[in-house]
């Protein structure tokens, strides 16, 4: 099975990208204020268009890059084990000369007439969690491909983490074969189509690709999960539906 490949006749049918996301902590941002950075329960369109690049060994300034990955992203993720929150509290010292290193590459100082107090921060992450997520990216044609993204997620041009650089995935996150691919109109039927428990899992889906009403969907809102890749700054929203999914059970 191709990701390229459609039944002719019939209502247009996808296919999906699987991933699975499992770590001891994994981090999916949120809106932050003051000191205290929150996850989510589900993974940020900027985060996985970072997750992408960083597979391929895009560099922080292939901006252009980056924006047309996201603005093609189509995804939608399922909890198939809940995870606990997990605070961590950080508190560091630094004196007037200290300096730390950028994404720029160059250090950078601080600038204050008061280092007596430390500084301090709150970072919130999901312990024990497993989330299966279905990814294509429209238009299909254009580079990089489905095909492509799956070859380096599977031999990454860099080490892979979930949310922030000390979350490390516990396994693969693509499965072997034709197992990683399912074929769906959209992406609540392709989520439901990947194996799960058998019971209802939390899920999130875009508006426009599943239901958005019914005993099924909690609420419809618009997301702040976007990256203006070319200012390097979070903002822009998507519209999403969060509910419940039933998968098929597993074999």
């Amino acid at each position: 099975m191709g990701p390229n490949s459609a039944g002719k006749g019939y209502a247009v049918t996808h296919h999906w990208l699987i991933l699975r996301l499992e770590a001891p902590l994994m981090a999916y941002g949120g809106v932050a204020i003051d000191q205290v950075g929150p996850t989510r329960n589900f993974p940020a369109a900027s985060m996985l268009t970072g997750l992408i690049g960083n597979a391929l060994g895009w560099h922080w300034s292939d901006r252009d890059a980056h924006q047309a990955t996201q603005d093609r992203l189509v995804f939608a993720a399922r909890c198939d084990r809940e995870g606990a929150v997990l605070t961590d509290a950080q508190n560091a010292q630094l004196a007037g000369k200290d300096k730390g290193w950028t994404t720029h590459g160059a250090p950078e100082g601080r600038t204050g007439a008061s280092y007596d107090a430390p500084h301090r921060r709150f970072r919130d992450y999901l312990a024990d969690a497993l989330l299966r997520i279905v990814l294509r990216l429209d238009p299909a044609e254009e580079a990089p491909t489905l095909v492509a993204v799956a070859e380096a997620l599977d031999r990454p041009a860099r080490p892979l983490f979930l949310g922030r650089k000390p979350c490390l995935p516990s396994a693969l996150l693509l499965a072997s074969g034709d197992e990683r691919w399912v074929s769906a109109g959209t992406a609540w039927e392709a989520l439901r189509a990947v194996p799960g428990a058998g019971t209802p899992a939390r899920a999130q889906w875009p508006s426009g690709q599943g239901p958005e009403s019914g005993d099924n969907v909690d609420r419809v809102a618009d997301l702040a999960d976007l990256r203006n890749w070319r200012t390097g700054l979070h903002g822009g929203t998507r519209r999403v539906v969060e509910g419940w999914i039933v998968p098929a059970a597993a074999a």
